[in-house]
């Protein structure tokens, strides 16, 4: 029963996130020829230039990126890929959306903001609707100089230059909104308001400040053993992982009982398991 539930509940995300990027692509952007990022962007370029549906390229650029990216990602993931990209494509085909605006400013950041939701809610159901990672993993692959992060800017660096060529300076730079726009969406669906970042305090009062958390903050603390690199005196070194809101809150409380405490924060990709939901209070 759960299996199906969780299978149920992914496919709902999937397809919602199906409806939204369609919205987000002719409710919005196809009728002022803005582009988004990725092998998306790179569709809707192709389309505007060479006059082809959108339809039909999203369908035949983004299944073989699936297809080679198959050892990669696993078997579930690509066949669930690929039955959204085709999804996403009969959507563009067959569903009718109105032209929300003729405003270029709305149209860039709402087109952009439909399509991140879009591609959000697929990535929570467990699928994609833009080949871009998969492209970018596999570039990276092949060579011993590029991240996946850096194969990502150089194609949409190159995307929106294109654009520019062949659409404008005007639609590019309303193109880049959309794009930034879309991934900003994106960011929040994966990530949400409660982005998980990590802090390690330094402190001679460590014992106390970590009391005060777990009583305070209601969070866990890992306690690592650690050496002064110029007293090499021991030290208790905290580690907590919060949300970013409550960042502000965990400084406060290491500064109140020192002053001189050294705090690292930085971001994490992600974070799952062990404490870092809210203990529970002790009656």
């Amino acid at each position: 029963m759960k299996t199906f539930l969780r299978y149920l509940l992914q496919a709902t995300l999937i397809v919602l996130g199906i409806l939204s990027a369609g919205l987000g692509l002719k409710g919005f952007l196809m009728s002022s020829r803005f582009i988004d990022g990725g092998v998306t962007g790179v569709s809707m370029l192709l389309s505007n230039v060479l006059g082809i549906p959108l339809a039909i390229l999203i369908l035949v650029i983004n299944l073989p990126f699936i297809a080679l990216g198959y050892r990669q990602i696993g078997r579930s993931f690509a066949i669930k890929s690929a039955l959204a990209i085709c999804g996403l494509s009969l959507c563009l085909a067959f569903v009718k959306y109105p032209d929300v605006t003729p405003d270029k400013l709305l149209t860039a950041v709402f087109g952009g903001f439909f399509i991140g939701a879009g591609i959000g809610l697929a990535i929570r159901g467990g699928a994609v609707l833009d080949g871009t990672e998969v492209t970018a993993l596999l570039i990276s692959k092949s060579t011993s100089f590029l991240r996946v992060g850096d194969v990502i800017l150089l194609l949409n660096v190159l995307i929106f230059s294109a654009a520019a060529f062949f659409l404008g300076i005007e639609p590019a730079l309303y193109s880049m909104l959309t794009y930034f726009a879309a991934s900003k969406t994106v960011d929040f669906l994966i990530h949400g308001i409660e982005e998980y970042t990590a802090v390690i305090i330094i402190s001679d009062r460590s014992e106390e400040i970590r009391q005060e958390i777990v009583r305070y903050l209601r969070r866990g603390v890992t306690i690592y053993k650690g050496r002064g690199g110029l007293s090499n005196a021991e030290q208790d070194i905290l580690f907590c992982v919060v949300t970013r809101l409550e960042i502000g809150r965990i400084k406060r409380v290491a500064r109140d009982l020192d002053e001189a405490a050294f705090i690292v924060v930085h971001a994490l990709s992600d974070a799952e398991g062990g404490m870092i939901k809210h203990l529970p209070l002790h009656s």
